[in-house]
């Protein structure tokens, strides 16, 4: 049996209880990369705790794929895969774009997602049909819109550094293409999308914990989400996410480079 969205709001609000108190007050950095600059916090790792005590707890059989601590059992049948900061530089920059992921995958196939802003109080979830919407101005359902094409689209990601060789330069190329783009709001682009707000994402080299609570948030909102090569994005890679089959069609076909 899935867990009920009551579950998911616990967890979201375990990880609240460790980032919020620690956002803009100048909490404790570390680097996790030898040869550049990959940032984590204590509060990264205390909400990662934070939920995982609770799914142990309430759920031992299930699998658990976190970025900051150890994974286990990831062969079962029910997998949370969890983020809690993605956009670790924007938190630690008193930006309030980050947000704590947490999606639950069945057989390794993303079925429920959360994405939780506690600074903004938007709370945005997947409930293995449809997705929804939560703040300061109400709760309602959403859905990606259809803007007609690429031209009229506007294309979020996170960086343009954060392309990897060739796909700098296909990414440039979609981006030459729409009307707006804008850059650093890492996971809130992709519920932007969802909401219809936003039309295209596209991102390089991702992690599972990256887009696994954005899955099927974007696609219970009627939207398309996969990796460049069109295959399923649960594994990461490079992704791209569409509000519609126009834009994601022809987006695709220029970062496979047949346009």
């Amino acid at each position: 049996m899935l867990p009920d969205r009551a579950f998911f709001d616990s967890l979201a609000d375990a990880a609240k209880g460790e980032t919020l108190p620690r956002f803009r007050t100048g909490t404790l950095v570390s680097n996790k990369l030898a040869g550049g600059f990959d940032p984590v916090t204590e509060a990264d790792q205390a909400a990662e705790t934070a939920i995982r005590d609770r799914i142990i707890q309430h759920f031992p059989a299930h699998g658990i794929l976190g970025e900051e601590h150890e994974s286990i059992g990831l062969d079962r049948d029910l997998v949370w895969v969890i983020d809690p900061i993605d956009g670790t530089r924007a938190f630690i920059s008193g930006v309030p774009v980050w947000g704590t992921l947490i999606g639950l995958y069945q057989k390794g196939r993303a079925v429920m997602g959360l994405v939780d802003q506690p600074f903004t109080g938007e709370r945005y979830f997947a409930d293995g049909q449809r997705a929804w919407y939560r703040g300061p101005d109400g709760e309602r359902q959403i859905h990606t819109r259809d803007c007609g094409g690429l031209g009229n689209a506007t294309l979020f990601t996170t960086s343009p550094h954060i392309f990897q060789g060739g796909s700098y330069d296909l990414y440039k190329a979609v981006e030459s293409k729409v009307r707006l783009f804008r850059y650093g709001v890492d996971c809130y682009a992709y519920a932007l999308l969802a909401a219809g707000h936003i039309d295209l994402v596209i991102e390089d080299s991702l992690k599972p914990y990256d887009v696994g609570a954005l899955i099927p948030l974007i696609e219970q909102a009627g939207g398309i989400v996969t990796t460049w090569d069109g295959g399923r994005p649960e594994m990461g890679g490079n992704i791209i996410a569409a509000g519609s089959h126009a834009v994601y069609e022809e987006a695709l076909a220029i970062l496979q480079g047949k346009a």
